[in-house]
C-alpha cells in the first residue's frame, strides 16, 4: 500500500471550503470509486484551521498512475486554483512490520 499525505494550506478558510466542494460535488467519491483506492478522506489540523490534510491511500504505484491520467485531476486541478492552494506531500510505503503490533489497542 501506498499512502499519501496531501497538506493543503490556504487562507481565510479556502482550505477547508476545497475540501466541503470536493465532499459536496462528487469528486471525492469518484476518487474513492477508482480502483485501487483504499482511503481518500480529508482532516483539519486542530492547531492549523488554514490547513486540511489529504489522506490518499492506493493499494499501488500502479493505481496511482491512473488516478493521476483520469478525467476528474482536471476538476481537482480546477478548485485547487479557485481555492489558491498550496500544497506539501509526504509519501509513505507500508511495510506489514508486526513489531508495533504490541503497542496498539484494537
Amino acid at each position: 500500500m501506498i499512502t499519501v499525505n496531501l497538506y493543503y494550506k490556504g487562507i481565510n478558510g479556502n482550505a477547508r471550503a476545497f475540501a466541503e466542494e470536493m465532499e459536496t460535488s462528487g469528486i471525492a467519491d469518484a476518487v474513492r470509486a477508482e480502483e485501487g483506492n483504499l482511503r481518500y478522506q480529508y482532516f483539519q489540523p486542530m492547531i492549523d484551521p488554514e490547513t486540511v490534510l489529504l489522506i490518499d491511500s492506493w493499494i499501488d504505484q500502479a493505481a496511482i498512475d491512473a488516478h493521476h491520467s483520469s478525467p476528474m485531476m482536471k476538476q481537482i486541478a480546477e478548485l485547487r486554483e479557485k481555492y489558491d492552494l498550496h500544497m506539501t506531500v509526504e509519501r509513505f510505503i507500508s511495510d506489514d512490520c508486526e513489531d508495533d503490533k504490541s503497542f496498539i489497542r484494537e
